[in-house]
């Protein structure tokens, strides 16, 4: 496979709300660039993104899937990302690496609670947004009241781009107010007829195009005085103003999809090539020691494992993203965190589950490795002498817990070291052994996240389980004064052979006991 330059490499989230369209837009966008000859579906189970069987159980993503396509001499890395909240560890590792998200919205619901969400973790991480409407073909698709939607959400950022001519069941052609043309398809999607904007649509495209000139015209003063000097901007000073309004977050541009179609697929992608901003353009990373790092090819070799998977017959395979220099098959690096010297002995570009042997990646590219002996999420790999570290990834903490415990006792060995695994691949499940309560308590971020955990391990590797409530580990204290009286009676048969206790037990505020009270109290009581 070709080795791409850092000015080359564009690195995208896919994020939206579950039912929003993310798997099927990879699909179409790997088909497009020609990693697939052949577009799957999320019905027929044999997308490139959802590949493992829960997944197909479940019928929507369970895991971040790592992508990549080739479009227009770039090279265009993904990660779909699941939708569901109690899979966010997805999404927010997935916008510790790449540096824009496509935000897509199902054009029947607008933007939902999970957009909002999700949102949110992109201004943590200040990434660009660019919104996608999809499903604009389906019957109930409302393209008004999801723009509506986005502006009441994320205010008038959010500028249009495109817009669709007849959104619905009949769902073919979109205007574009960059290029100023329209583009409709044929019943089969794929690459559109370029056409004239028809009269009927002129007045709202010229009032379209006015607006998204004058957004990318606010973010770049040269631009801004060659506005006011010619009324207008061409393609390329547009392309310049919008890219430096996504990196600033101050323009959202919006474009228009139907995913399953493949209908405006092909122009989505002409502008994450074109205009997305590259890894240079882009913040800084920054380690442990507060050193700004660039994406230089020709500096020291560094890469960040941001997710780890276990993949049958294969074992763990770590992915990373080359965060300074380059490095090549049979490189010999350090883990930072383990002090420990790896060897990178094959080297992947990686669609799903389908792997592309690759001699070489350079700064900002995305990759995985296989058979690491000690490395694990969130280390930092060197050449010898380089320092770097850069911080974990921060989840968030857990929200519902359960005690699991395996349906035979002998089986609870085997349990511990699936659980160990299993927090590899997602962070976000914790394991907490109690031996206080005798039970093994896993945290994690809902309860259908434990669910597909539990359903992972019971058809993956054939462990029968079981939920329990966890119990409570109470604690006894005084909170007032209280008084007893007991009989004690040592030999019942000899008559007033007893003695009278009398018991005052009481709060002590302040102070503590000396211990030889303790002791002596306690003999005579016992």
């Amino acid at each position: 496979m070709k080795v791409y330059l850092s000015d080359q490499i564009k690195n995208i989230s896919l994020l939206g709300s579950s039912g929003s369209g993310k798997t099927t837009l990879a699909e179409s966008m790997l088909f497009e660039g020609g990693v697939v000859s052949r577009r799957g579906d999320v019905d027929s189970k044999n997308t490139v993104s959802d590949y493992n069987r829960v997944e197909h159980e479940y019928g929507y993503s369970v895991f971040s899937s790592v992508l990549y396509t080739e479009w227009l001499g770039k090279k265009l890395n993904f990660i779909d990302c699941p939708g569901a909240d109690d899979f966010i560890n997805g999404a927010i590792t997935s916008l510790n690496v790449t540096d824009t998200a496509l935000m897509l919205l199902n054009a029947t619901r607008g933007v939902e609670v999970g957009t909002q969400n999700l949102f949110r973790y992109t201004e943590k991480y200040n990434k660009p947004v660019i919104f996608v409407a999809n499903q604009l073909d389906h019957e109930k698709a409302n393209f008004e009241s999801t723009i509506e939607s986005v502006y009441e959400s994320f205010g008038k950022k959010a500028v249009l781009v495109q817009y669709p001519v007849n959104a619905g069941p009949d769902f073919n052609a979109v205007v574009d107010v960059l290029k100023m043309k329209m583009y409709q398809w044929g019943p089969n999607g794929g690459e559109p007829q370029v056409l004239d904007i028809p009269d009927s649509e002129k007045e709202k495209a010229d009032e379209l195009h006015n607006a998204l000139v004058e957004s990318a015209a606010e973010n770049d003063e040269n631009l801004m005085e060659l506005f006011f000097e010619k009324g207008s901007l061409d393609e390329e000073e547009m392309r310049r103003g919008i890219r430096k309004g996504m990196v600033a977050r101050d323009l959202f541009p919006v474009f228009c999809v139907s995913a399953e179609k493949d209908m405006g697929v092909r122009r989505l992608m002409e502008f994450l090539g074109n205009i997305v901003p590259f890894v240079s353009e882009m913040p800084k990373p920054v380690t442990k020691d507060n050193v700004e790092v660039a994406p230089d090819a020709d500096g020291p070799a560094s890469i960040f494992v941001f997710k780890t998977s276990i993949e049958p017959h294969l074992g763990e395979v770590s992915y990373f993203k080359v965060m300074s220099g380059k490095v090549k098959e049979g490189d010999d690096l350090v883990n930072m965190n383990r002090d420990a010297k790896e060897r990178l002995s094959q080297l992947y570009c990686v669609a799903g589950n389908n792997r592309q042997k690759v001699s070489e990646l350079v700064a900002g590219d995305i990759g995985a490795t296989v058979k690491l002996k000690e490395t694990k999420t969130n280390h930092t790999l060197n050449v010898k002498g380089c320092n770097y570290i850069f911080d974990a990834i921060k989840y968030p903490d857990p929200k519902y817990r359960i005690a699991i415990k395996p349906e035979n006792e002998g089986d609870e060995e085997k349990l511990g070291e699936i659980l160990t695994r299993i927090h590899e691949e997602d962070p976000t499940i914790l394991v907490e052994y109690s031996k206080e309560l005798k039970q093994i308590i896993v945290h994690g971020q809902g309860e259908f996240h434990l669910n597909t955990m539990k359903w992972r391990i019971e058809n993956n590797d054939k462990l029968n389980l079981t939920f329990h409530n966890p119990k409570i580990p109470y604690r006894e204290t005084i909170t007032k004064q209280a008084r007893a009286i007991t009989a004690i009676r040592s030999n019942p048969a000899v008559p007033g052979n007893s003695v009278r206790c009398t018991w005052l037990l009481s709060l002590i505020t302040r102070g503590c006991l000396h211990p030889r009270f303790i002791s002596l109290t306690d003999r005579n009581l016992k």
